[in-house]
């Protein structure tokens, strides 16, 4: 009010003025008593009624005008001011009610533990208020609220992922959530937002009572619903029908597979229409099994597409109904009925065998036989028909006397039976005491049991063992033929040749045995005889298909041999050759001349004498021990006494001739350079243990003691161990073989500086120093004092190889007090050699 007052003053005065400039322009005196009274009023007053004249007319008309726009404006604002006063002292009573309510929300929003946080628009720092508590225990006092948006300090790392991703897309997108949640601390809470007057509001609060429950039902709701979302999109995208009924029988689930197995357009009609995939009376059978018993399986045909396949259809009773799958086995029906087509003519052909078959299932029942099998062992159809088991069969044919004679039955029936946990066939053949030889394979089954195969090959046997006496005596009646004899067949290779063929021509039996044409045979020969037109000729007769006649010629080598040469054809258009050396007939004054060269080159005659012999001899050599074992094996046949001890007799002599031949190879090959030895680290006493096992017969058989003396601390040295046991052999069996029944031999083995000491010592006769220096000369054996004759190897083999290994072997012998070997080898391999040096 005094602010309009004023400007009514000062309106006022602005009048005064305009009156008083109006008087000085002389449109208004002075004199009035208004103007003199300082009154502006009056002094307008009187203005107007006493001096106006036309002029001054509109002039005054001016200053009214102004005058009273400025009383309706000072009215105006006086108005205006008192209207804002009424508002203002309104809304103060208005925000002190707004404040009321405030608090009292505010009280009643944080009634019970919760955190909001809210998040303004442009404002990225959010607002926190509420029980920081309920989430940072550790943080009781809210020292740090910010931490409660570092969701991982307070939730695992999934639920933690899961509210980030929630809060993202509430402040991007305004999407709102609803999560229930675990915090690290095991508190069920609740956290929601929402978008709210352009804010983003997120409420955190925990869960208990009445919306715990609520919440852990809600959870195992959605697991539930998702569980029947997966089962029911596993059952809509399965290819075979599925389904599910009511109690009542309706129809109320059914797959995609169903509908156009039930030419429906979709899953949905087929329900609504109530379809059925089976027939009335399969319906009626599934109704019935489901109603006496939970479950239903049967394979049924049903027509899909017009086409009638054979589907499996399992159905099981549910509470509240029942659910069912068909599938589709017509295939499997295919192959099944295809299996047992393809079983009956494998029978079908199996009984036109002459191999006697037995099948035996995993239960070893029989399964199958096929006649040859009855007749094989004259069993009776009717037992066979009754699919009696494996046992019984054998028990069977025992009481018949049709199996061989064994001393321990049930030992050999679980051995034979092994064959149905075996993974491989096998074979053997059975010798029955009625003569008859019966080869027996057994082959286990995949889907279990055995299969057996019986063939009589009695005949067999004999004409093999006959055709191979026939060969053995052809073999030997060749090899032991002064005159060199080779056969090549039609086809100009060699088929046959023996060791004097060898010899005389100087070829590798072992590259003969690779059956060469007779041109490379020839080629091998020119070196000795190099004659074109005696090989043509001997080529035409080999080779020559017409006209096969017999050629004859001598020969003259380039050695001064002279040979005498026929060709013999065969009938099986074979022709055999042979060479006979008439050298000594028709050049004894040559040779007589020629002495003093072969004298010269004995040595080297010597050496290629014994390889080449030593090699033609372990030929028939191992022919012989193998036909010795074949008829020393019991399944050969019955020996009687005599002839086992024949066979004993003759296995013990080749043996001693093979080890004598492989004595022969070692000392040729040491001799010809070729000897290298194979080092590496030699543990003594297993070496020690390797040699005495090969004596122990010699020891019991004379009754002699081996005392073994080693130091603890022998260790092991480098060297080749094969020819180490080679070596500690033959001086065990020398000091054997010289020491008398009862006696003792003692081995000796001590370090001494760089080098491993062997003695061995035997209680013998001793050996004259005469003979000190010929006991490891190759063919020196002194048979005095011992019980038997040697080839005088041993010792001259175990000089060799002890310097072959960069050793030395000394003698120390007295007459009548036995011998002693004694053997050193360097314990480095720097003191070695080989062979080459």
């Amino acid at each position: 009010m005094s602010d309009v007052l004023g400007s009514m003053r000062r309106t006022c005065l602005s009048c005064t003025s305009l009156v008083r400039g109006l008087a000085g322009a002389g449109l208004v005196t002075a004199s009035s008593p208004a103007f003199a009274a300082d009154d502006p009023l009056a002094a307008l007053t009187s203005w107007i009624i006493v001096d106006l004249n036309r002029h001054e007319l509109v002039t005054l008309a001016m200053a009214v005008s102004v005058l009273g726009f400025s009383v309706m404006s000072a009215i105006l604002l006086m108005r205006t001011r008192q209207r804002a006063a009424a508002q203002e002292a309104r809304l103060r009573a208005e925000v002190q009610t707004l404040q009321a309510e405030s608090d009292r929300f505010r009280a009643l929003l944080f009634a019970e533990p919760q955190v909001l946080i809210s998040w303004s628009a442009g404002d990225d720092r959010p607002q926190i208020s509420g029980d920081i508590a309920l989430l940072l225990p550790n943080d009781a006092h809210g020292g740090q609220p910010q931490r409660v948006l570092a969701f991982g300090t307070w939730l695992p790392p999934e639920p933690a992922l899961q509210i980030d991703h929630a809060v993202d897309a509430l402040l991007d997108k305004g999407e709102a959530f609803l999560l229930h949640l675990t915090t690290s601390t095991g508190r069920a809470i609740e956290a929601m937002g929402r978008a709210v007057g352009g804010q983003a509001i997120l409420r955190i609060r925990e869960l208990s009572g009445v919306r715990r429950e609520l919440a852990d039902m809600s959870r195992r709701f959605k697991m539930l619903q998702d569980e029947t979302d997966m089962l029911r999109g596993f059952a809509d995208a399965a290819p075979w029908p599925i389904w599910t009924r009511r109690a009542s029988g309706e129809l109320n689930f059914a797959n995609a597979a169903y509908a156009r197995a039930a030419d429906a357009s979709s899953p949905a009609d087929a329900v609504g229409r109530n379809l059925e995939l089976l027939d009335s009376t399969d319906r009626g059978n599934l109704a019935r099994a489901l109603a006496e018993d939970s479950e239903f399986a049967a394979r049924l045909p049903i027509v899909v597409a017009g086409e009638r396949r054979y589907f499996d259809v399992r159905a099981l009773r549910l509470k509240g109904g029942s659910a069912g799958m068909a599938v589709d086995s017509s295939e499997a029906a295919a192959l099944g009925a295809a299996l047992v087509r393809m079983a009956e003519a494998h029978r079908r052909t199996l009984d036109q065998l002459s191999s006697g078959v037995a099948v035996f299932d995993a239960q070893r029942r029989l399964a199958f036989y096929n006649d040859s099998y009855r007749k094989l062992w004259d069993l009776d159809r009717t037992f066979l028909d009754s699919h009696p088991d494996d046992s019984s069969v054998l028990d069977r044919l025992r009481a018949a006397r049709k199996l061989p004679e064994e001393r321990d039955f049930r030992e050999w029936k679980n051995r034979l039976h092994e064959a149905y946990r075996a993974v491989e066939a096998d074979k053997a053949i059975w010798y029955l005491p009625d003569g008859r030889a019966i080869s027996i394979v057994t082959t286990p089954n995949q889907e279990g049991g055995v299969t057996y195969l019986f063939d009589d090959v009695t005949e067999s046997l004999d004409l093999q063992r006959r055709y191979g006496g026939l060969i053995d005596v052809q073999r030997e009646t060749l090899d032991n033929l002064s005159e060199a004899v080779a056969v090549f067949g039609s086809n100009g290779c060699a088929q046959l040749f023996n060791p004097a063929f060898t010899r005389m021509w100087n070829l590798s039996p072992e590259a003969l045995n690779d059956r060469p044409h007779i041109e490379t045979v020839e080629a091998w020969c020119r070196p000795l005889y190099d004659d074109d037109a005696s090989w043509q000729a001997l080529r035409g007769a080999i080779t020559g298909i017409d006209d096969r006649k017999q050629v004859a010629l001598k020969l003259e080598r380039k050695d001064g041999t002279v040979l005498s040469c026929k060709t013999m054809p065969l009938p099986d258009g074979a022709t055999m050759l042979t060479f006979q050396d008439i050298s000594d007939t028709e050049n004894v004054e040559r040779a007589l001349r020629e002495r003093n060269e072969a004298l010269e080159t004995a040595d080297r005659i010597k050496i290629d004498f014994v390889h080449h012999v030593s090699y033609e001899l372990r030929s028939p050599l191992t022919t012989i021990i193998g036909f010795a074992h074949l008829l020393g094996d019991p399944s050969t046949g019955p020996l009687n006494d005599k002839q086992s001890e024949y066979i004993a007799y003759i296995t013990s002599s080749t043996n001693a001739l093979l080890a004598i031949i492989n004595n022969i190879l070692d000392l040729a090959s040491i001799d010809a350079g070729a000897m290298t030895l194979n080092l590496g680290p030699i543990e003594i006493r297993r070496t020690i243990a390797a040699a005495a096992e090969g004596i122990q017969d010699r020891l019991a058989r004379d009754q002699i003691t081996l005392d073994i003396d080693t130091d603890p601390a022998i260790g092991e040295f480098v060297g080749d161990e094969r020819r180490v046991v080679q070596v500690l052999y033959n001086l065990l069996a020398n000091a054997i073989g010289f020491s008398p029944n009862e006696a003792t031999v003692k081995l000796v083995v001590r370090k001494k500086g760089t080098n491993v000491v062997f003695t061995v010592t035997d209680a013998g006769p001793g050996i004259a120093p005469a003979l000190k220096d010929k006991v490891f000369d190759l063919f020196e054996s002194d048979s005095q004092g011992s019980r038997h004759r040697g080839p005088g190897l041993g010792l001259a083999l175990v000089r060799s190889f002890v310097e072959l290994h960069g050793g030395k072997v000394e003698v120390d012998s007295v007459v009548g007090h036995g011998t002693s070997v004694i053997c050193e080898f360097p314990i480095e391999p720097g003191a070695q050699r080989n062979a080459a040096e």
